[in-house]
């Protein structure tokens, strides 16, 4: 029991804490509301586990063999997010330009994980950390991964319907733009313990 009190905690206090998936359902939650971002949310909440999974079941060892795949893995992901970014910093309020950028969709959400740096941490870091070879594997692996589906649910949620109350404050055009602006910032600055280690790796 302790052991499952252990992994559930972690997964809790992984998930809530900010990065890419939270802030930009955050963003998601001002900018269309909660109805709209649901299939975002669902992507994650599914999406998430199933990296869990694959990276459980051997998918890092694949790294661990082609190692320049997983630093592409991490450029992309970075391109990506700061694309993400700019989409969010200008977008415009949904009452001038409501055609001006749309809610990741459920799909894209799921694939979104394998290029979310946070995530390749989260799940490289329970795999680690809460698995054992004096046990079964699978049933380690599949805990974790529900665990995550949980917590991430409630967490994801929660980051959602603060996004979604927000919206009522941000009806000024201007307060509105500095809310995104600054989702934006928060989005790139997760992703900088990631670059950090890019730069000295391959330019220091």
């Amino acid at each position: 029991m302790e052991f499952y009190l252990a992994i559930l905690l972690f997964t809790a206090t992984a998930s809530i804490t900010p990065g890419p998936n939270n802030i930009m359902i955050m963003a998601s939650g001002v900018n269309f509301g909660i109805q709209k971002s649901l299939p975002h949310l669902f992507g994650i909440c599914l999406g998430f586990p199933i990296m869990v999974i694959a990276i459980g079941l051997g998918f890092s060892a694949v790294f661990q063999a082609y190692p320049l795949l997983h630093e592409a893995i991490k450029v992309i992901g970075i391109i990506y997010l700061l694309y993400l970014a700019w989409q969010i910093a200008t977008a415009q309020s949904a009452e001038i330009n409501a055609n001006f950028t749309k809610p990741l969709s459920f799909k894209q959400a799921v694939l979104f994980q394998w290029v979310n740096p946070k995530a390749w941490v989260m799940a490289t870091g329970a795999i680690s950390a809460y698995t054992s070879t004096d046990v079964a594997m699978l049933g380690q692996i599949l805990f974790i991964a529900f665990a995550f589906s949980i917590t991430a649910g409630i967490s994801v949620g929660i980051w959602l319907v603060f996004g979604a109350g927000l919206k009522r404050y941000l009806d000024d055009p201007l307060h509105y733009r500095v809310f995104n602006i600054v989702m934006a910032m928060l989005l790139v600055g997760s992703m900088s313990p990631v670059i950090r280690d890019l730069v000295e790796y391959y330019l220091v």
